[in-house]
Formats: C-alpha cells, structure tokens, sequence
C-alpha cells in the first residue's frame, strides 16, 4: 500500500459514525502510516479519545490548550503528508468552509499546507440541504478532496445519501492519492493561461474576461503531480506560489507566442489553456485617443496562432492539448480545431453552461480526442485539472 510512512492527521467530528475512526486508524497504522488524531469536543461523546489514541500510538488532541500545556496546531498543519477528517458533521464543514476557528481540529485544517480531504456523515436532509451544498462547494474550491458520501440505512431511520464511506474506500482513496502524487515525475509541462490583453493606446486595450483560475489549478495538480511547469501567465489577480512551478509573466498574444515556441521544444507535454485574442489592433496609438465625433473605426490584424504553430512543431514525444471555448457547435468546432491544429487533445467547455468557464471556481468540460468523447459533471477546477491530467497520463504514460 502506498501508506507506508506517510504522516496522516486524522480528525474526528461529532457523530454516531465516529466508532469508525477507531477502523481507519487501525488501518492506518496496519498499512505503515504514522497517525495523530484530533477530536471536536462532542466527538468525545461518541468514542474514547483512549481508544484512538491506543490504537494510533500517540496522544489524542482535543483542544489547542489542554491544562498547562498547548498544542502547537502550526506545528501540527506542518508535520503531516495528508489531513484527513472523517466524519465531517455538517457544523464541522460550515466551520471549515468560513473559517470558524473554535476547535483544534479547525485551527489545523487552517494551518495545514497539505492535501486535505473529508468525508461527511449526516442525515439525508442535512445532507441534501441547500447550506450544506454550497459548503462542500466551497471546500472545493479551495482545493480540498471529497470523500463522496454512501447511500444506505441512517441512523435516523431513513434510506439514502449521507453514510459515511466506508474504511476500506477511505483508505483505497489515500493511497491513490499518494500512488498519482508521482505520476508526472520527470515530465516538463509547458502550459499557457489568463488572458492576453492588446494595447490600443498608453490607456485602453482590448481583452476578455479570463481570470486565468483554470490554468492555474493545472499548474498546481500538475506541479503536485511531481512535473516542472512553465507557466506562461497573462494578466490576471491570481498567482501561485506553488513549488515546481516557474511562471513568467505575458501581456499580448506576440509575447505569449514567442515564449511558448522558445520552451516548447524543451517540454515533454503542452497544455494551452490561454484565451488568446485572435485579433491586436494594427496601430498602437502612442498618444491617447481622443473621443471624436461620429464611429470611431480601428483596424485590426490576425495574431499567430499558438496551438497551430506548437502542434505543427511538435515532436513524435511530445503530447499537446488544446482549450476550446464555444458557444455553439461546440464538438463539431473542437473536432475541426483538434485535427487542424495537430493537437493530441483538446477539452470543450462553454459559457453557456452555468457554473462553468471564465469567472467560476467551478468547471464542466468534455475530452475530446480523435476516437471519442468523454463528457465529466460540473466540478471545482482543481478538480477539473486532475481529470484532464489523469487523461495525460493514460495517453502518455511514460516519456
């Protein structure tokens, strides 16, 4: 099992399915993982903190002050490989979701630098509420994992969605994580995102409304994934500080164009998710324009096309996804751009679908390559990454 030595906290909330924390330690421990676990106080109602703390070796934190000694949970967020929290009650998550820091199992979560998954347990109509919803939402898009509920009977009585999963899936979760956590060793990714703005004048430009959010969450999976990424990033609020990733700062098309083709033939993979103007004013004003009267006409030219020129270049090893935006035609235009442009891959998603495209936390894509689609739900874009690059990694598993 891929557990062995990994340092696991492990977080148990207040719920009747708390009794089986004392089965994921176990087999925690079994599997060669080294285990601390925190409790909510009302945790502590439903198992013994000796209990868990017999079974995982180690002394169970319920609070960060308990007597005279304090429990560092810096410290703590910085010791460990993964944070794991099962249960996770409904109060936990709109805790965690907001920010309320009343419990030490918080004040990790909120000090934690590593991967952090949870796993609920609630009743089905707590479950399926509206609030409770839009807090899992939330957690996900702050790139926390979901540990999707099971369906079955509740403590309640009722039949449906809300069991805790199961250990064995708890655990088969972890390791799968920590086996993908190397998959894009020694791969070097070169990968374009944001918009490109196209200079009019010293004031004004033309753009679009890309944030840059979803080829960020690219370049952090892929750099989490163990790749070195070069990030070629226009204009945007957001930035990573994630290691492995090297990111240079563009502005128009022209820039993002020359950078691209010098580093391409140093990586092993593209991925172009970029919304690059098609088209840049012809002149660029060097003064102000003034407002005059009656239409004002401003002639444009065609930028070069990046993806064309990448995938013409391309080498026998070396694999290329593009980005297709549409509004209509969507598979028919993705297709014509995939076989036109040499592309390996190419991901469609739209604007028109809600919750999706430029200014979401969230995404709904399709992969379209040669022989088939494959259309995933609406998720986080963190999320939307890892199954583009596990699309990567099945195509091309080895350089």
């Amino acid at each position: 099992m891929r557990l062995a030595g990994k340092k696991i906290i492990l977080g148990v909330c207040g719920s009747i399915a708390a009794y089986k924390a004392a089965l994921i330690v176990r087999g925690l421990i079994k599997a060669g993982a080294e285990v601390r676990v925190l409790m909510t106080p009302s945790a502590t109602n439903f198992i013994a903190p000796l209990t868990l703390a017999t079974l995982s070796r180690a002394d169970v934190v319920t609070s960060v002050h308990s007597g005279e000694s304090w429990n560092n949970h810096v410290e703590l967020g910085l010791w460990a490989d993964a944070y794991l929290i099962a249960p996770a009650t409904a109060t936990t998550l709109a805790k965690l979701a907001h920010g309320i820091c009343d419990s030490a199992l918080v004040a990790v979560y909120l000090s934690a630098r590593c991967p952090v998954f949870f796993a609920p347990a609630m009743d089905l109509d707590m479950w399926q509420h509206p609030t409770t919803v839009e807090n899992v939402r939330r957690l996900q898009s702050f790139g926390n994992r979901l540990i999707d509920v099971g369906e079955g009977e509740l403590a309640s009585g009722l039949v449906g969605a809300g069991r805790l999963a199961e250990p064995e899936q708890i655990l088969d979760t972890l390791a799968a994580f920590f086996a993908q956590a190397h998959d894009l060793k020694d791969r070097r990714i070169l990968l374009t995102a944001g918009p490109t703005l196209e200079d009019l004048d010293p004031v004004r430009f033309l753009g679009n409304r890309s944030t840059g959010r979803m080829g960020i969450a690219l370049a952090e999976a892929a750099a989490a994934r163990g790749a070195k990424v070069t990030l070629l990033l226009g204009p945007t609020h957001l930035s990573t500080q994630a290691a492995g990733i090297e990111t240079i700062a563009v502005r128009s098309a022209l820039d993002m164009y020359h950078a691209a083709v010098e580093r391409w033939p140093d990586c092993t993979d593209g991925i172009l998710c970029a919304a690059v103007a098609d088209y840049r004013p012809e002149r660029v004003a060097e003064e102000k324009i003034k407002k005059q009267a009656g239409p004002m006409r401003i002639d444009l030219v065609r930028n070069p096309d990046i993806a064309e020129e990448l995938g013409r270049t391309k080498t026998a090893g070396q694999y290329l996804i593009g980005f297709a935006l549409e509004t209509e035609n969507g598979l028919e235009n993705a297709r014509d751009k995939l076989l036109r442009k040499q592309l390996d891959l190419i991901v469609l998603n739209s604007p028109r679908t809600a919750g999706a495209a430029f200014g979401h936390a969230t995404n709904q894509i399709q992969l379209i390559d040669r022989n088939k689609v494959t259309s995933f739900e609406l998720k986080p874009k963190l999320a939307v990454a890892h199954d583009i690059l596990d699309r990567l990694v099945a195509d091309k598993p080895t350089l």
